[in-house]
């Protein structure tokens, strides 16, 4: 089969390596992928939001199936462009339609369809501009610390989360105001749970499903989980605290009730479901939906599968995920996010990346790197991750630890205290 895989991340790295190793794998194109990406397929200089080009580009290279690795394509709608083009709606895209990827794409409406489907979450009310002084009350009548979201997707910036009532009221007016663009022209205000976040991940056919490893990301920039939120420093799997009675509470109250929800919606969804969770009381909460892998706990997951990747998505273009059993490694996996100086805020690209040859027993997914003249040069705010089998969660870090401090670039820096709360 021939394979485009539409991203340019870590996550867009990890699935493309574990593709590569597929049987049934002739061609991986990556649009536009990265310098790490260039090593396991053929990167590819596309727009993944211009469909009209990615549809030039699959006819003209006999391409069989698309995988989308961000959300942005997915709420643009790419799956309805194939499936309503009679020359492409033979190609399976393996992410949702439109109408699911607004799970992701409004916070709005998936908490309404949680609400829905009696999927536990937090209590909630959303406003507009219109009825900012009802969100000011509504503020009045929960504790600290009050959480504010915007609607939509707002590259991962739009949550304030804060503990003095006055400063939430003026930030929910200044996020109705178009502090994020129209993404907070809505904005959901919720009660604050307090408990401890895992990450599980369903890859679904729409009917049928499978529950890939779950994992435990770390978002903050300084040690402690302190400081401003970045995409991810670093993650773990599997997150030692989800034994199988919580598993089966997962399962059971979350994930069935969500695939049964969709089907009852009509929406044809035939791709991941990110399920970011909150541990409270010994029960799980959904804090939000995704509707593609998360980054970077995508690099201990995909590690962790078994399975032929391909395999997988074609049961699922197919509609027979029933049919196949999804293998797991029983060893741990870490991965620990080297980034640029200066990240989450401003940053400099173009710096020269050394010493990647003499990493062993981990493996590096890169993040944002390019190549140039025969140079690996760092490309975005999170450069590289590096990622490691071990026996426990323990011998693991410790591998990536020593090859994080071997991968040289100026100004790199890494958080070292990953897992420090499962210890």
């Amino acid at each position: 089969m021939n394979v485009l895989l539409l991203g340019s991340g870590g996550r867009e790295h990890a699935i493309a390596w574990k593709l590569n190793q597929s049987s049934k794998l002739t061609k991986l194109y990556i649009a536009p992928g990265n310098a790490g990406t260039a090593s396991v397929g053929q990167n590819i200089n596309i727009n993944i939001r211009q469909f009209d080009e990615i549809k030039d580009f699959v006819l003209s290279n006999n391409v069989n199936m698309v995988v989308v690795g961000p959300e942005q394509p997915l709420v643009d709608g790419i799956v309805d462009y194939f499936l309503s083009d009679k020359s492409l709606q033979n190609i399976p895209v393996i992410g949702p339609e439109k109408a699911g990827a607004i799970l992701e794409g409004s916070k709005d409406f998936a908490k309404e369809f949680m609400s829905k489907y009696n999927i536990p979450t937090a209590k909630y009310q959303t406003f507009t501009k219109s009825t900012l002084e009802k969100g000011k009350l509504f503020l009045e009548s929960l504790k600290a610390p009050y959480v504010l979201k915007a609607d939509g997707l707002a590259a991962g910036k739009g949550v304030l989360i804060l503990n003095d009532l006055d400063e939430a009221k003026n930030s929910l007016a200044g996020m109705l105001n178009g502090q994020f663009g129209d993404a907070s022209n809505k904005v959901v205000i919720e009660e604050f749970l307090d408990g401890i976040e895992l990450s599980v991940f369903v890859l679904t056919d729409g009917s049928n499903y499978k529950i890939l490893p779950h994992a435990k990301d770390y978002k903050r920039i300084g040690e402690g989980d302190t400081g401003l939120n970045t995409g991810g420093m670093g993650a773990i799997s599997p997150v030692p605290f989800v034994d199988d009675k919580f598993l089966n509470k997962i399962e059971n109250k979350i994930i069935k009730p969500t695939i049964e929800g969709l089907k009852q919606e009509d929406i044809c969804y035939k791709g991941f479901i990110f399920l970011g969770l909150i541990k409270v009381n010994n029960e799980p909460y959904v804090i939000e939906y995704n509707v593609r892998m998360g980054d970077p706990e995508t690099e201990v997951v995909i590690p962790r599968i078994k399975s032929d990747l391909l395999e997988l998505f074609v049961h699922t273009a197919n509609g027979t995920l029933n049919q196949i059993t999804l293998q797991e490694d029983e060893r741990f996996c870490s991965t620990v996010m080297l980034v640029a100086q200066g990240y989450p805020e401003s940053y400099e690209k173009g710096k020269e990346m050394n010493n990647l040859h003499l990493i062993k027993d981990s493996i590096l997914f890169h993040a944002g790197t390019k190549s140039c003249d025969d140079k690996i040069l760092t490309n975005g705010g999170r450069v590289i991750a590096v990622s490691s089998y071990g026996k426990d969660m323990v011998d693991a870090l410790k591998l990536s630890y020593d090859n994080a401090d071997k991968v040289s670039f100026e100004g790199k820096y890494f958080r070292k205290d990953i897992g420090f709360d499962l210890k």
